[in-house]
């Protein structure tokens, strides 16, 4: 078989796999959803409406780390009035892109087991498929992207999808700043200006244009979860790392971690081509964890394409231990480069069906806050407000002005959020200076607020009970006009 037939049969199996792959994902995840991404669809659908790029109509306050995921689901909103299928259809898309771009980076560095265990493992690692709905998929997905075209030399690509990362989340830049750092200390040729300046002229673009309309660029989310973050009763992104990996201690990911730490063992010694891609999640890591933002699973997806390329690179050393042995032992020699594709499959088997059970456990606040959402917006009239301490799904299907007890929406409300204080203190301020109209609260949660604000100044109008929806609180909306 000559190189090209070769290359043609693989491209073809990459596209069967990764086709069947994007087939199952939509088949099982296609309803899949939590509360924050619906923040981002607001935006959206207020910018298709001609409402502005806001979250509340009139109130110019970025509320949405991901301007870039918002302005696309806008345009999709002229097509498709479902915004979030849409979301969960281009993440499903994005997360077969970056398995493809794993899979490119190895063949561009030889080392081809790296590029089947990106394409196997990566799209259905867990975490990863949990943020379905968010930005996330196609956030990694453009930054794995920015590191393959920088690993075949095309710097004009590379910056320009390293700026779509970063207005897809800023932390994008940490990946410029890596790929950068690397050009400066590998390469001795000249600075390459036109792809900088091309790449810092979109940047700018939106820096100047988030100043005027906005007032600034920074998201008034970041304040709010380092506020959260600070509160006793939070866990900081640091601290949670620990929580959220505790998640993964089956066999499974114990072999895998193992494989891991084997990878960069193997890449420090033998594969420093993959240094770079492999400092991202650690440079990531460092930058949350001096930020202090609270921990929310989402943030700790970007830590897992470099864990899967580590897992890779631990099986392309297990081939070549192997490959040793078989030398010195000759009966062995046409078994041994069977066992990493093997151990391969058999990985990509049982993630596979962790990954089908865990569809079954769908965020279950889900339909309650869509009902409460969906009342809201045929009981009460359009300029009403409501408070609540989630403002997504229940903003997004209510389409009333909200005021958020978080502080994602309102940044007065995030600076109630201090050590000594809950998010009971903050709904209590929130109520007390913005006055909304309706409130939305779950049964005995805040039982200050309750006594003091709502019973001498709110009816209830609607109950929704948990367990007609499978969720652990019942809902009350209250009418506080």
């Amino acid at each position: 078989m000559d190189q090209l037939t070769k290359h043609r049969n693989i491209n073809l199996i990459l596209i069967l796999v990764l086709g069947l792959i994007i087939v199952i994902l939509f088949i099982a995840f296609n309803r899949w959803a939590y509360d924050d991404p619906f923040i981002s669809y607001r935006y959206a659908e207020n910018l298709t409406r001609g409402l502005g790029f806001v979250y509340n109509p009139g109130v110019r306050i970025l509320s949405t780390t991901t301007p870039l995921f918002a302005v696309i689901l806008a345009l999709a909103g002229f097509v498709s009035p479902d915004l979030h299928i849409v979301a969960v259809g281009i993440g499903i898309i994005s997360l077969a892109l970056g398995g493809f771009f794993i899979f490119d980076l190895a063949r561009t560095f030889h080392t081809p087991i790296v590029g089947w265990t990106g394409i196997l493992l990566y799209p259905t690692f867990p975490l990863v498929v949990s943020t379905l709905g968010s930005e996330t998929p196609l956030y990694l997905a453009l930054c794995l992207g920015s590191f393959a075209f920088y690993a075949r030399k095309n710097l004009l690509a590379t910056g320009i999808l390293g700026v779509l990362a970063t207005l897809t989340r800023p932390d994008g830049l940490l990946v410029l700043g890596i790929m950068g750092m690397d050009y400066l200390l590998r390469s001795r040729k000249s600075i390459p200006w036109k792809p900088i300046l091309i790449s810092s002229a979109v940047l700018i673009a939106w820096v100047v244009f988030a100043w005027v309309y906005f007032g600034s660029p920074i998201p008034v989310t970041l304040a709010a979860k380092q506020q959260q973050g600070s509160m006793a009763i939070s866990e900081s992104f640091f601290r949670g790392l620990r929580t959220v990996t505790a998640g993964y201690s089956s066999w499974l990911y114990i072999t895998e971690a193992v494989l891991a730490i084997l990878g960069v063992m193997f890449a420090i010694w033998k594969k420093r081509l993959w240094i770079g891609v492999l400092i991202w999640p650690v440079v990531y890591f460092v930058a949350y964890s001096i930020l202090g933002v609270s921990r929310y699973f989402w943030y700790y997806a970007p830590l897992i394409p470099g864990f899967i390329i580590a897992v890779g690179l631990g099986l392309t050393a297990l081939s070549e231990l192997i490959k040793a042995a078989s030398r010195r032992q000759k009966s062995f020699s046409a078994f041994a480069p069977l066992v990493p594709g093997i151990l391969l499959i058999i990985l990509f088997a049982v993630n596979g069906s962790n990954l089908w059970q865990m569809r079954k456990n769908n965020d279950p606040r889900f339909e309650i806050y869509k009902a409460a959402g969906d009342w809201l917006r045929e009981n009460t009239l359009p300029n009403e407000q409501v408070g609540s301490l989630e403002i997504g799904i229940i903003g997004f299907f209510a389409k009333r002005p909200m005021v958020d007890f978080a502080g994602l929406i309102q940044p007065d409300v995030a600076e109630q959020l201090r050590t000594d204080t809950t998010y009971e203190d903050a709904a209590l301020w929130a109520v007390d200076n913005y006055k909304p109209e309706y409130l939305v609260l779950h049964d005995g949660l805040f039982n200050q607020l309750e006594q003091k604000y709502v019973e001498p100044n709110c009816v209830r109008v609607e109950r929704l009970k948990g367990k007609r929806y499978f969720y652990n609180f019942d809902l009350t909306i209250y009418s506080c006009r």
